[in-house]
């Protein structure tokens, strides 16, 4: 009997009574281990699909500036996005017919090229300039790669490799429909999906969020817009110089820079030294004038272009670049590149305007 002055037991849990016996932990240990796996295979089996929304998201954010800057010039939201979207789809159609069929050729006259370019080595000034025991390392360098282009099974993976791009042609157009609908939609209805978003939070941090997102949204658009035009601008720079200087594959090399200089910062850098080992082949002088020209060109873009198409940009330091542009490339290669500086950008703008400030407040 319990008397006043005692107090009445309190019921223990049922979970906690399962939790404090072995067996029962171990079974709760084992269901979350089940789970896990669960949640990761079904995570991977989505991957796919993962890839297209956030690139259809980003493709929205990046369109969406132009969108909204027609828009404080009086035309309807809806116009504006038949117009943007129709612009970029010309683009598109543009790069398919006139840029890609360019590059297939040298392409494949890249590669039928290889043996007599290995053998005109050989022959060059600058070549029987070379002392005895640098001409024995290079002929030993030289002879390894002939020998693996004369190889068979080299043969046989390029064909692979061919089969391998027709397979991953006819995904490349599945997943371009799949991916411009939903940058259609996401395009169409950013206003509301922000919307949606800040009513998640109270009432009084909604205006807050809503600066925060605005900015962090216009941030990510005009990176990305910006570091597709940069790049575009060096691909233009590059096809001129080679077609004035007189090398080989111009279409071929600018499409192998305007991805290059995806990379942030250190794109440019990158592609002055293969644009210029490439060059060699070619010629000496050629690629001395080349490596010249690009880095006047690398210049130009550093301190002219590149400050007046990334002004809202957020400033990242150049650390961060590089392992964002490692990480995302790890991940989900040139796209993982190219979203990785506004990604970082946002968790910059997040640390220095909420996580610091809050910290400063603490005595």
């Amino acid at each position: 009997m319990v008397t006043h002055n005692e107090v009445p037991p309190v019921p223990r849990s049922r979970l906690l009574t399962v939790i404090e016996h072995p067996l029962g932990l171990s079974f709760l240990g084992a269901l979350g281990v089940l789970g896990a796996l669960v949640l990761g295979t079904a995570i991977g089996s989505i991957s796919t699909i993962l890839v297209y929304i956030v690139l259809a998201m980003f493709i929205a954010l990046a369109l969406d500036p132009i969108v909204t800057r027609l828009q404080r010039h009086g035309m309807k939201r809806g116009a504006g996005i038949a117009i943007v979207f129709g612009g970029f789809a010309v683009l598109m159609l543009a790069f398919a017919v006139f840029v890609v069929p360019p590059v297939i050729g040298q392409v494949i006259a890249l590669v039928e090229s290889i043996p007599q370019a290995l053998g005109s080595v050989q022959q060059s000034d600058w070549y029987l300039g070379l002392d005895d025991h640098t001409r024995t390392g290079i002929d030993s360098g030289l002879a390894q790669i002939t020998d693996t282009v004369a190889d068979p099974n080299t043969l046989l993976a390029i064909g692979g490799g061919v089969l391998q791009v027709g397979v991953g042609f006819a995904s490349f157009v599945s997943a371009a429909f799949v991916v411009v609908a939903l940058t259609l939609y996401f395009l169409a209805s950013l206003t509301s999906i922000k919307a949606a978003f800040y009513a998640l939070a109270p009432a009084r941090n909604r205006e807050r969020l809503a600066h925060f997102t605005e900015r962090i949204t216009g941030s990510i658009g005009s990176s990305l817009i910006g570091s597709v035009t940069l790049s575009a601008f060096n691909a233009a720079a590059v096809f001129v110089l080679h077609l004035v200087i007189g090398l080989p594959f111009p279409a071929l090399m600018a499409v192998i820079a305007f991805v290059i200089t995806l990379i942030p910062l250190f794109g440019s850098v990158i592609f002055l030294i293969l644009g210029s080992v490439i060059a060699l082949f070619s010629s000496p002088p050629q690629a001395a004038i080349f490596a010249v020209l690009y880095l006047v060109y690398i210049q130009i873009e550093s301190y002219i272009l590149s400050p007046r198409v990334m002004n809202r940009a957020i400033a990242i330091p150049a650390a961060l670049v590089l392992i964002g542009a490692l990480a995302g490339g790890a991940l989900m290669g040139v796209l993982g590149v190219l979203v990785a500086l506004p990604v970082i950008a946002s968790i910059l703008l997040v640390i220095r305007e909420v996580v610091v400030p809050r910290q400063d407040l603490k005595t």
